[in-house]
């Protein structure tokens, strides 16, 4: 439950009465119900992408580094063999909407696969060209780079990383597979298995009683004690958030294999699962890339960890957490348990984000054992969180008289998250719990 606030009650210098003239919506989001914010602040992809500090050619950066390693990745890991060492997900269209499923994203079965693994590459192509063993990218053989002699260079120096569990995963097997020492500072929200298995890797895995927040500032402190530490910063890290934007390029290939055509007349409106906003926020910027203003991008998060809600709604982004409101940051969405947003990914993108809503872990559970029960799919909960945003948006926009987003018959997408690698023991517990609540319905 939320911690009930007093008129007086002073956030960050202003007394909570304020809050509630100048942000009505905070009233409904304090007490946990959910809600559906649309962003006034949206502006043309245009007018926004020029006043940036990244652009295309940071996602080009990023794409033609993911296909150097490409031979080595398909070594390392024969499941991505067949695709050429691509770590890639179908598109796959279940009733009225389509399914990114990046809970079958090869090597770490979550979005994170695609951001974490893509940081530890981006530093180990680093090293070698900072340490002499090439003088440029061509001299590298990138097929190698699994035998002993490279593990032994990737073995001097440590990666370090907060985590309220998928991200930690991606960065803990993809740094112990090259040969990197790793150490995971892992949230209260962390699922035990997640753990185990790192630590199975090889990975130190240090736990906390607090929230993620706690864990990412711990690993940034003991990651600065050491000069050959480098620290994977989820809240502000431009490489992990152009690994996730190249996700968008390859949605847009799938779609023309597919026949699905996006445009004016069709827009695309992409649901993404939100925690601090470096996954969602990567992708979000890499489909205003791919599709202009033919995409609209909605951010979905647990009714107990708006973060990132509440940071754009306020303009305030990073200055406040939701444990500020009295709101618990408690949810079985654990990928999603996240208190602060990123600043990084808020500050650029407020002006490309088109909403945000919020869900109910209830809600989340219910819809993971329907799409279980109809669809064969399993996903943890966080993957579930953007499932019930084509009609919470669709409802809201009808609701904004002229909306641009009435015109069109929208494509709608929601991209999925984690669930891949959940054991199947926890698999069928989050399946009961939800049975058991459509029951009680």
């Amino acid at each position: 439950m939320a911690e009930v606030l007093n008129d007086d009650t002073l956030i960050a210098g202003t007394m909570y009465r304020e809050w509630l003239e100048r942000y009505p919506l905070l009233e409904e989001i304090v007490a946990l119900n959910e809600v559906t914010w649309l962003n006034p602040a949206v502006q043309p992809v245009a007018t926004v992408l020029p006043e940036l500090d990244v652009g295309t050619g940071d996602v080009d950066a990023a794409d033609a580094r993911l296909k150097r390693f490409a031979p080595y990745i398909a070594r390392a890991f024969p499941e991505t063999a067949a695709a050429g060492g691509v770590i890639e997900s179908p598109v796959r269209r279940i009733d009225t909407v389509w399914l990114k499923c990046d809970h079958a994203l090869p090597i770490s079965g979550s979005i994170k696969a695609r951001g974490g693994i893509y940081e530890v590459l981006a530093y180990a192509e680093r090293l070698l060209l900072e340490e002499e063993r090439a003088t440029d990218v061509t001299q590298i053989d990138y097929a190698a780079l699994g035998e002993p002699a490279y593990r032994e260079f990737f073995s001097r120096y440590s990666i370090a990383v907060g985590s309220t569990g998928n991200l930690g995963l991606s960065i803990g097997i993809m740094g112990a597979k090259i040969g990197f020492s790793v150490t995971v500072h892992m949230s209260a929200d962390a699922r035990r298995w997640k753990k185990d298995l790192l630590r199975s890797l090889g990975v130190t895995v240090i736990e906390y009683a607090d929230d993620y927040s706690a864990a990412v500032a711990e690993g940034r402190r003991q990651a600065e004690a050491d000069p050959h530490c480098h620290f994977v910063d989820d809240e502000n890290s431009v490489t992990l958030f152009m690994g996730y934007a190249v996700a968008a390029r390859r949605l847009a290939v799938q779609f023309v294999d597919a026949g699905v055509v996006v445009d004016a007349d069709h827009p695309l409106y992409a649901y993404l699962p939100c925690g601090v906003g470096g996954g969602p926020g990567g992708v979000a910027f890499g489909l205003k890339l791919a599709f202009g203003d033919s995409v609209r991008c909605f951010f979905a998060e647990p009714t107990h960890s708006p973060a990132m809600l509440l940071g754009l709604y306020t303009g305030l982004h990073d200055e406040v957490c939701v444990q500020d409101f009295g709101i618990d940051n408690r949810t079985a969405a654990d990928g999603l348990a996240v208190g602060r947003p990123s600043g990084f990914v808020g500050k650029r993108m407020h002006a490309l984000i088109d909403g945000v809503f919020t869900v109910d872990d209830d809600t989340m559970f219910r819809e993971l054992a329907l799409l279980y029960r109809n669809e064969g799919i399993a996903l943890e909960p966080s993957a579930l969180a953007g499932i019930v945003g084509p009609p919470r948006i669709t409802a809201a926009l009808g609701r904004v008289r002229g909306s641009a987003g009435d015109a069109g018959a929208p494509i709608h997408l929601v991209w999925s998250t984690g669930g891949g690698m959940v054991p199947a023991d926890q698999m069928a517990e989050y399946r009961e719990t939800g049975e058991r609540l459509l029951a009680g319905s």
